[in-house]
Formats: C-alpha cells, sequence, structure tokens
C-alpha cells in the first residue's frame, strides 16, 4: 500500500467525547503507511501534524480551556532529534496527563512488501542512503522493535489496499466512538503466515475440512453450506463453548488493565472455509454480549485451491 495524494474532506478539529484531549501519535516502518494514515485521521476530525520533531511535542498537544482538540501526530526515524528513547519519554509524559486520551499506533508491514513499494514508488528509504534497501529495512527495524512492543495498537499494512487502512482506522480511532474496548477479529490462512497484529491466536486445524469436499471447495465460510457443514463436526460445539468461555473473563480484565484494542486472529489452512466461519460465530457472540466488535477476512479471496 503506497501513499497516494487523495482528496480530503472539508473537516474541522472535532472535541473528542468526555472533553480529553485525543492524541493519536502514528510511528512505524518508514513506507508501511503513515502517511495514509495522518491523511485518513484528518478526514475523520482530527488535527493532523507530520514529523514534528520531539522537541516540539509538548507544545503542540497543550490542554486548555477551549474544547480539546483531536490531534493525529506522526512520528518516525525522519523526525528531527528522533530516537526510541526520548519518544517513549514522551508518550509516557503524554499518558499521565489526566486531560489526554494518548494512543501510540504502530503501522507495520513485511520486509518484502516494504522492498516492492520502495522500488515501485523509486522513492531511497531513509537508512538505504548508502547501502542496499534490504539493509536500510532491516536496520529501521531493529530500532524501532521497542517502539512496537510499546504500541498499544499494531495494524499491519502488508495486505491492504488503501480502502483497508481508511476502515480499520475509522472503526478504531472515529471520534463518534465511546471510549471502551475494541475487539477486531480476523480469519487467517497458517500457509500465509500469521497476522502480526495478533493478540491471541485460535489454530482451527482440527475440525473438518469443506476443502475436500468438491461442491464445497469453491465456496467460503461466508457461505450457508460451509457454516453447515463446519458446525456439524462432532467437536465444534465443544470447541466454541469452551473459547467463548475463556474469553468472557479475560475480555472485561483486558479493559480494566486499560487496554483499548484487542484482536484475535482465527487461522486454518487456506483461510478460506474454517477460520472464516468460526471468526463470524465469535463476531455474533460478542455483539450479543454487548461488545463492540469488527470482524474481517484476510485471506478469503486467496482461491478455491485453498484448504
Amino acid at each position: 500500500m503506497t501513499d497516494p495524494v487523495s482528496p480530503r474532506a472539508e473537516t474541522t478539529a472535532t472535541p473528542p467525547l468526555g472533553g480529553r484531549g485525543r492524541v493519536v501519535v502514528v510511528t512505524g516502518m518508514s513506507g508501511a503507511g503513515k502517511t495514509t494514515a495522518l491523511k485518513a485521521l484528518e478526514d475523520l476530525g482530527y488535527e493532523a501534524v507530520d514529523n514534528l520533531p520531539l522537541s516540539l511535542l509538548p507544545s503542540i498537544v497543550q490542554p486548555s480551556a477551549a474544547p480539546a482538540r483531536s490531534l493525529a501526530i506522526g512520528v518516525d526515524i525522519r523526525t528531527r532529534d528522533f530516537g526510541v528513547g526520548p519518544f517513549v519519554h514522551e508518550i509516557d509524559r503524554l499518558i499521565a496527563d489526566p486531560s489526554l486520551d494518548v494512543t501510540l499506533l504502530f503501522l507495520d508491514c513485511d520486509d518484502e512488501v516494504l522492498q516492492r513499494r520502495y522500488t515501485e514508488t523509486r522513492r531511497r528509504h531513509p537508512l538505504a542512503v548508502d547501502r542496499p534497501l534490504r539493509d536500510g529495512i532491516e536496520h529501521e527495524r531493529r530500532l524501532v522493535s521497542a517502539l512496537r512492543d510499546r504500541a498499544d495498537a499494531v495494524v499491519d499494512t502488508s495486505l491492504f489496499q488503501l480502502h483497508d487502512l481508511k476502515r480499520r482506522l475509522r472503526e478504531q480511532y472515529g471520534l463518534d466512538q465511546a471510549p471502551e474496548l475494541a475487539v477486531f477479529v480476523t480469519s487467517f490462512a497458517y500457509r500465509r503466515g500469521l497476522p502480526r497484529e495478533a493478540d491471541l491466536v485460535f489454530d482451527v486445524r482440527f475440525l473438518d475440512n469443506p476443502h475436500y469436499e468438491p461442491s464445497l471447495r469453491p465456496l467460503t465460510g461466508l457461505d450457508a453450506p460451509v457454516a453447515g457443514f463446519v458446525s456439524r463436526d462432532p467437536g465444534y460445539a465443544a470447541f466454541f463453548s469452551a473459547l467463548t468461555a475463556l474469553l468472557a473473563p479475560l475480555l472485561p480484565r483486558f479493559a480494566h488493565e486499560g487496554k483499548s484494542y484487542l484482536t484475535l486472529a482465527i487461522g486454518c489452512t487456506g483461510g478460506r472455509h474454517r477460520s472464516v466461519f468460526v471468526a463470524e460465530e465469535i463476531g455474533a457472540w460478542l455483539r450479543a454480549h454487548g461488545r463492540r466488535v469488527t470482524v474481517s477476512h484476510r485471506d478469503v479471496q486467496t482461491g478455491p485451491e485453498a484448504g
């Protein structure tokens, strides 16, 4: 996903709910979509500032008697006076301010995808001026790994189109959303790797595989015949009951500890049948229990050859 220029909606900085100044600090790997993310947040009503020097961060995030502004601030290795230690110190200082609602968002991406993006756009990586592109990407990943670990939310844009990132940001950071634990459920194919942003991963490859039924192979877990096939597996009902029994006490504890975003990843071999159906069922269960949830299917379009 490159950072194309897109028309911006006419927006004004909108006060967040509850009167607390909402601040989303966007960082991550160069080329992972920071510029696109800031534009999307600006369209949502945030005042966006990119590459703000760390020394100016306290002055730009300044609560006042006026209604608090919603800010989106981009910071990465190109930022003047950037350093992981000072950056984390400033983030912690902002989080300690009771008048602010601060989130650190880290945008990640596979190294191979980053290489392709830089090659296609003919842009120079900021750490690859006098070295191969791959070395620059690897060096940056080592530098920012501590920020990824520190982030409140990690979004992997490797397989995202522009609209995917915009939708994810709208769901997570829309100013009309009350602050509460937001749960994201995604299905995926193990053969394409684990989702980077996953907090909890569940493997459903033990369930009977619709891929081996010729009439079901072209369908997905969104189709009723596949749903019926998977739900009739002798082990499914007990599994789903145990899974929801596990999640029920965990969700309020995550929220109590201050976690704002939780991503559940459900995997099967090809990411088209079993994981898709189970992800939809978990999403329905979460909604029935009053949770704000978004369900997506990362690999559902990979083709009928997937198991």
